[in-house]
C-alpha cells in the first residue's frame, strides 16, 4: 500500500511534512483493519499505528478509543498506546480511523508482578472529573456501545449496563424468554443486594477509571521497553472490581491467582463477604458480551442462565436478607 491509498484525513493526521515510507497490514483485529505506516519527517523516522474502521457506529468506536487511551495515559503514561488522533475519512466519511504511536509488542502476557502495580496505580490515582459513575463520550465493549450516562449511583450504572448487555445477546442469538424471567429476578433481588450496599450505610466506594475489558489478549510486553501495554480499551468510570471481570473464567490467561493478589494489594470493597458474589456478576457481562458477539460462544448465556440462579437461592430475599456486619459481632450478635 502507497500513500495515495490513504484517505486525506487520515494523511492530515500525520505529523505536518510526512514523507511515508511504508505502509503495511499490522496486527490481528476483530472490528477493523490495523495498519503500521512508517514515515520520514526533517530525516527523522517516525511509526505510527492506525485502525481503520468500516461498519456502523465506525466514528463513535474510534472517539471512544481514543478519548478511553486519553484518559489511560493520564495516569499510566508507560503502559499505554498513545492516542494522536481520530476522525472520519474524508472520501467515505462512513469510515473512521484511530491513530496512535506504534508500539511493537509480543503476545506474552505479563507476570503478576509486573502487571499488578499497573492496575493498582490506575485504579488508586484515578479520579472521575465529576466524581460520578460514567463516561463523557460512549465507549465500546468490542461492538456493543456502553450506556456511560453520568450518574452517582454504582447500581444504577451496573443495572442498566447489564440489561443492554443482554438485549445486544438476545439480538444476535435469540430471544430466550426463560432467561429474561431469570434475569427479571435477579435484577429485583441479587442486584441490590450486592451493589446497593457498596454506597450505603457509611460505605462508598471511588468512581475509579476501569480499562472495561482486561484481559490477557488486550495486554501485550513492549519489545523495546519490556513493560506491560494494555489496549483496546472502553474505559469508564466504575467500581474498581469491574476490571477483574474477565479474570474469574479459566479461559483466560490471567485468572484467580492475581485476582487474589489484587485482593491483598489493593483491597476489596466493603462488605468484604460479598467479593466473590460480586465478581461472580461482573463476570457474566463479559459472558453475555461475548455471547452475543461470537456464536461458537453462545453457550454462555446458559452458564449466565445457572449462576443467576445459583445466587438467586442464595438471596431469595434480596436486599431485605441482607445483615450489615457492621451490625454484628463476629458471631451475629448485634455490637
Amino acid at each position: 500500500m502507497s500513500a495515495e491509498h490513504l484517505d486525506p484525513a487520515v494523511l492530515a493526521a500525520l505529523p505536518p511534512g510526512s514523507e511515508i515510507i511504508s505502509i503495511a497490514q499490522h496486527g490481528k483485529t476483530n472490528w477493523s483493519t490495523g495498519l503500521r505506516i512508517d514515515v520520514n519527517v526533517n530525516d527523522d523516522e517516525q511509526e505510527f499505528f492506525i485502525k481503520i474502521l468500516d461498519r456502523q457506529d465506525a466514528a463513535q468506536l474510534a472517539e471512544g478509543e481514543y478519548e478511553a487511551e486519553k484518559a489511560l495515559i493520564e495516569y499510566i503514561p508507560e503502559n499505554v498506546v498513545h492516542p494522536i488522533a481520530w476522525g472520519r475519512f474524508q472520501d467515505d466519511p462512513s469510515k473512521a480511523f484511530f491513530l496512535t504511536t506504534f508500539r511493537n509488542l509480543r503476545a506474552r502476557s505479563p507476570s503478576i508482578a509486573q502487571f499488578l502495580p499497573i492496575l493498582k496505580k490506575l485504579h488508586q490515582e484515578s479520579v472521575s472529573p465529576n466524581g460520578k459513575f460514567g463516561f463523557h463520550v460512549t465507549t465500546f465493549y468490542g461492538a456493543s456501545p456502553m450506556i456511560n450516562d453520568w450518574t452517582d449511583s454504582w447500581e444504577e450504572f451496573f443495572a442498566r449496563e447489564l440489561r443492554s448487555n443482554l438485549e445486544y445477546a438476545f439480538r444476535y442469538r435469540g430471544d430466550d424468554p426463560e432467561l429474561r424471567k431469570v434475569a427479571d429476578e435477579f435484577f429485583a433481588k441479587v442486584i441490590p443486594r450486592l451493589m446497593r450496599p457498596l454506597q450505603t450505610n457509611g460505605r462508598s466506594i471511588k468512581p475509579t477509571l476501569c480499562h472495561g475489558d482486561l484481559w490477557d489478549g488486550n495486554i501485550q510486553i513492549d519489545v523495546d521497553t519490556k513493560q506491560p501495554v494494555i489496549f483496546d480499551a472502553c474505559c469508564f468510570y466504575g467500581h474498581s472490581e469491574m476490571d477483574l471481570q474477565c479474570m474469574r473464567d479459566p479461559r483466560y490467561a490471567i485468572g484467580l491467582e492475581f485476582v487474589d493478589q489484587y485482593k491483598k494489594e489493593v483491597g476489596m470493597s466493603e462488605p468484604h463477604e460479598d467479593f466473590d458474589d460480586r465478581n461472580a456478576v461482573y463476570s457474566m457481562r463479559n459472558d453475555v458480551l461475548t455471547a452475543g458477539m461470537w456464536p461458537q460462544w453462545a453457550p454462555l448465556l446458559q452458564r449466565v442462565k445457572q449462576e443467576m440462579l445459583r445466587l438467586l437461592a442464595k438471596y431469595p430475599d434480596g436486599l431485605a436478607g441482607f445483615q450489615d456486619p457492621r451490625e454484628k459481632g463476629l458471631n451475629g450478635i448485634a455490637a
